[in-house]
């Protein structure tokens, strides 16, 4: 009888089916895996919070602290979130903010640098550090504590945040954007502590007569080399030489009403070539403040105040990244506005003016801020009318010149 021999393919094809099957196997695991991952990365993260669906309380002993972390980041579409106040416990030490993924839980939020809060108890805020500086006003019980951020902020990585209290915008503060994105995060500290979280809130339409000054760059007269997105203002020349100077001079100038303002040093460029202060309306636009006349400057490079000169005097401390800088007028009691507007052509008439108790030469003390210190300038003796000052900022500038 004759044998038959089988034929190798169909071997081949059995070999390739067990192949493929382990395969299949893998790819199945590997999924799993995957999915096990990510609902681990995305878990809401807590330490002595008791969480009842949307409603977070205090579950510790008072000397420990208490922290949230919600489980995704804020993004461009989901930019903004509330924390409604039911009852401030003992102390109302609450806190609502910003926080990188992992952020310990054994600290408020805003205390642990890339981190930023706002604190109910006191009303300051926290940026990076347990040293808080004034913000806003204290929280209780029924207000709603609101944070988010500026949808502009996350085509550029710098986040733009602002908090709001009970709808209305209090500050906002800058920082850079976390690789994983900011998290909504809640802290608290004290027994009887509670809190309902809002992760899906919107921020209603606000009054329109309210002005932020350096938010959007309608607020702002003037800019020459210089870019706005949001709060956020950055230096575009070339910075070879001391004319390629970027000034921006906002619509409005400084009164009696919005005497104050500031600037957060974001990034000093490569010699921290920055300035702040106050300068008239048609100030040179290739000088720095305080250079000409008419202006008067602090300079965040050396810590000189220039006063109308290119000559300037030892005033306070040099100024870095993270550092605060801010300038005021401080107006004399009987001062008043002769006239006043809400629309732009306003800037032009408006002018501040003794009472007939006042005396020829009227003198008007200036002061500059650095991060809550602040340094007295002389006395300055302004003839009347007093010209009229524009608040003017120079931020984020790089020179090489």
């Amino acid at each position: 009888m004759r044998r038959t021999r089988r034929p190798r393919f169909v071997l081949m094809n059995k070999m390739d089916d067990l192949n493929l099957h382990y395969r299949f196997l893998n790819w199945r695991r590997r999924i799993r895996e995957i999915r096990e991952v990510r609902a681990f990365r995305y878990q809401e993260r807590f330490k002595h919070i008791l969480v009842d669906g949307d409603t977070l309380s205090y579950h510790g002993n008072s000397g420990e602290v208490g922290c949230y972390v919600a489980s995704r980041p804020l993004t461009k579409d989901s930019n903004y979130f509330e924390v409604s106040i039911v009852d401030s416990g003992v102390r109302g030490t609450i806190a609502v903010g910003l926080v990188p993924q992992y952020y310990s839980l054994d600290h408020q939020p805003g205390w642990l640098p890339d981190s930023v809060a706002y604190h109910a108890d006191d009303g300051k805020l926290y940026n990076g550090r347990a040293k808080g500086r004034q913000f806003g006003s204290k929280c209780n019980s029924g207000d709603r504590i609101g944070c988010g951020i500026e949808p502009v902020s996350f085509d550029v990585q710098t986040a733009q945040i602002f908090f709001t209290k009970n709808g209305k915008r209090v500050g906002s503060t800058i920082m850079p954007m976390s690789p994983d994105g900011l998290f909504p995060a809640v802290g608290m500290h004290s027994l009887g502590e509670e809190v309902r979280l809002h992760l899906n809130a919107e921020l209603g339409r606000e009054d329109d007569s309210v002005m932020m000054v350096d938010s959007y760059e309608d607020e702002w007269g003037r800019l020459h080399d210089v870019r706005v997105c949001g709060t956020l203002l950055e230096y575009l020349g070339k910075g070879k030489s001391i004319v390629d100077v970027g000034l921006a001079q906002a619509r409005h100038p400084l009164s009696t009403r919005s005497h104050y303002f500031e600037v957060e040093i974001v990034d000093p460029g490569e010699k921290c070539y920055i300035a702040l202060g106050l300068a008239r309306k048609d100030y040179p636009k290739n000088r720095h403040p305080g250079w000409s006349r008419g202006s008067v400057a602090y300079h965040a490079d050396d810590g000189k105040i220039f006063h109308g000169s290119g000559v300037g005097d030892p005033f306070g401390p040099r100024c870095y990244k993270g550092d605060i800088m801010g300038c005021g007028i401080m107006f004399p009691r009987d001062y008043i506005l002769d006239s006043e507007g809400d629309s732009d052509d306003s800037c032009d008439t408006v002018i501040l003016s003794p009472t007939a108790r006042a005396v020829r030469n009227v003198r008007n003390v200036m002061y500059l801020a650095l991060a809550g210190a602040a340094w007295l300038l002389p006395p300055l003796f302004l003839p009347r009318p007093v010209p009229q000052l524009a608040a003017c900022a120079s931020c984020l500038f790089c020179f090489s010149g």
